[in-house]
C-alpha cells in the first residue's frame, strides 16, 4: 500500500513539475534575458525544487553551516545517491548555487535553456577538451563570486560505498583557488533507488565539513587534494 501511494504521489509531483518548468522557465527566461535579471531563475529554481521536495514528501536537515567559509565563493562537493540530491542541495546550500552538470541535460526543453542562462555549466563526457573549456568558464565564474556544486563521482553510487572520484571539479577548485566545502548526503537511496522512478517520502540528511584550502596547490596536487576531501566524505557519512 506504501508504494502504491508513494508512487501516485510520484506521478502527480512529476506532472506538476514539468508544468511549472513549462510556465514559470518560460516566463523566467522572458524576464531574466532581456533584462538580464540572472536572479529571476534562481528565486523560481528554488520554488520549483521547494515543491517538488514537498509533493514528495521529502525533508531534510542541515548540519555543520559553520563550516562554510564567508566572503568567499566555494566549491562544495558532495556524495551522490539518488536523484534526490539536487533539488536537497540546491535548496540548503546556496541560494545562487551554480552547478558542474552532464552535457546531456541541455535536451531537456526549457529546463536546459534556464539551467544555462542561469550559469550552470554544462560538462561533456567523452571530449577532453571541450570538458577542458567548460572546467575553465567556471573557475573563472568562481572567481567571479559564484560558488559551485560537484558531485565528483559523476553518477549516483548503488552502494554505500564512494565510487572514484573524477578529478574535473579539483581542477576547477585548484585554477580558482576556490576552497572545497565537502558534503556527505544520506537518506537519498531510501527516497529513490536507482532505477526506480517511484520517490519515497523521507528525511535526508546533510552534513557539511571542514573546509579544504585550495590556495598554493597546483593541478599537480590534485590527486592529493582528492584524497583529502574524499577522507573528509566519507567521515562525515560514518558519523
Amino acid at each position: 500500500m506504501a508504494t502504491f501511494v508513494a508512487a501516485i504521489r510520484s506521478a502527480i509531483t512529476y506532472a506538476v513539475i514539468a508544468l511549472y518548468v513549462a510556465v514559470a522557465g518560460t516566463i523566467g527566461l522572458a524576464i531574466a534575458v532581456p533584462l538580464k535579471l540572472k536572479g529571476v531563475l534562481y528565486e523560481l529554481g528554488h520554488g520549483g525544487a521547494a515543491l517538488a521536495l514537498g509533493l514528495s514528501g521529502i525533508r531534510y536537515r542541515v548540519s555543520g553551516r559553520h563550516h562554510v567559509p564567508k566572503g568567499t565563493a566555494v566549491v562544495y562537493c558532495s556524495n551522490h545517491q539518488s536523484n534526490v540530491d539536487p533539488p536537497v542541495l540546491y535548496r540548503a546550500l546556496d541560494r545562487r548555487l551554480h552547478i558542474l552538470f552532464k552535457a546531456e541535460l541541455r535536451k531537456i526543453p526549457i529546463l536546459g535553456i534556464v539551467m544555462e542562462t542561469g550559469g550552470f555549466i554544462p560538462v561533456p563526457r567523452g571530449q577532453k577538451e571541450a570538458a577542458m573549456e567548460a572546467i575553465d568558464r567556471a573557475a573563472a565564474s568562481i572567481r567571479s563570486g559564484n560558488s559551485f556544486l560537484i558531485f565528483p563521482e559523476g553518477t549516483r553510487s548503488r552502494t554505500a560505498d564512494l565510487l572514484p572520484f573524477k578529478k574535473g571539479g579539483f581542477i576547477m577548485a585548484i585554477k580558482a583557488q576556490a576552497p572545497i566545502v565537502p558534503v556527505a548526503v544520506s537518506g537519498g537511496r531510501d527516497a529513490m533507488r536507482k532505477g526506480s522512478a517511484i520517490i519515497r517520502p523521507v528525511m535526508v540528511e546533510v552534513k557539511i565539513g571542514e573546509a579544504v584550502p585550495t590556495a598554493g596547490y597546483t593541478e599537480d596536487d590534485r590527486d592529493l587534494l582528492i584524497a583529502i576531501v574524499r577522507e573528509r566524505i566519507e567521515a562525515l557519512l560514518r558519523h
